[in-house]
């Protein structure tokens, strides 16, 4: 396990480099948006495909989203009432819950799965994510983020909830692929080599990515204190929450591992957008994804070690 996660910083490292050196005078934020974009449109729908249309789905799936979902209502819940606790500012709030209950599922969560276990471990990161963590992001963490920011969007109407869950193209992979495992339709060779192909670069680039939006200033030594309800929740708690449940769900073995290395990631990168739309506190977001990444170098080794 820590020879995988060395691997997977290696790569972090050089975004963090590339965003320090701008090879080219090419902008880092600039770069990392190709790239997202490259991986966001093309790659990883191709990946969702290729995986969803091969796995066996079944009552394991339905276990593994209710675990993941598990995790992000205690996560939303229990970082509320921690902001309460800490009387943070609304804003402050908002960004909070989002960085403590939804985890880096598949930027990192993929790649570090895939190596630690396997390929079939794709699987378990792309249906932790897909069939919990996106749905419930773009809905109730919409509602949670629209509420508690500064902007006209805090008034959305129920309509508008999960709209954005149909501009997702890995969503639509995903609905293709489970079709077509329903109906036992057989992936040509053709098919197969060029979804192969283009699957290929989904790990580095989103690592890479990463690393590019990995910043820390001066002015975010004063959000330590703030973090530390997101670095407990999500880093420890929620992902013993996810433990006990995947256990009573009769989830064993490795499969249970995986999915509970899942719940222990840190905080997810594409929060930041969210944060940017609806005027949460960006900074103290941008703080907690650096944060919880460079820990959980040590954490996902220990619950490795707790868990296999």
């Amino acid at each position: 396990m820590t020879n995988v996660l060395w691997q997977m910083t290696g790569l972090i490292v050089c975004g963090v480099i590339w965003r320090l050196m701008k090879p080219a005078g090419l902008d880092p934020v600039q770069t990392r948006k190709v790239l997202t974009s490259l991986v966001y449109y093309l790659l990883l729908p191709a990946l969702v495909l290729s995986v969803l249309w091969k796995t066996e789905l079944g009552p394991v799936s339905v276990w593994i989203a209710l675990s993941a979902a598990s995790g992000i209502v205690a996560g939303l819940m229990l970082g509320m009432l921690s902001c309460r606790l800490c009387h943070n500012k609304a804003a402050e709030t908002g960004a909070v819950i989002l960085a403590a209950s939804f985890p880096n599922a598949t930027y990192l969560g993929l790649p570090v799965l895939e190596a630690t276990f396997g390929p079939w471990a794709r699987s378990v990161a792309i249906q932790y994510d897909l069939f919990a963590c996106t749905p419930l992001l773009f809905t109730v963490g919409v509602l949670f983020a629209a509420r508690l920011g500064n902007s006209e969007s805090g008034n959305i109407k129920g309509k508008a909830l999960g709209k954005e869950l149909l501009y997702i193209p890995a969503m639509w992979a995903a609905i293709l692929a489970v079709a077509l495992n329903a109906f036992s339709v057989p992936m040509p060779d053709v098919i197969k080599g060029w979804l192969s192909l283009l699957e290929r670069g989904v790990a580095p680039l989103m690592l890479i990515s990463l690393g590019l939006s990995l910043e820390w200033g001066q002015s975010r030594w004063g959000k330590l204190p703030t973090l530390i309800p997101v670095v407990a929740l999500s880093l420890f708690i929620l992902p013993a929450v996810v433990l006990a449940v995947a256990t009573g769900l009769g989830l064993e073995g490795e499969m249970r591992a995986a999915v509970v290395m899942e719940a222990a990631m840190p905080s997810m990168v594409i929060g930041l957008v969210l944060c940017d739309r609806y005027n949460l506190d960006t900074a103290l977001y941008a703080a907690a994804v650096t944060v919880t990444t460079v820990l959980s170098l040590v954490t996902l080794p220990m619950w490795y070690g707790w868990l296999v």
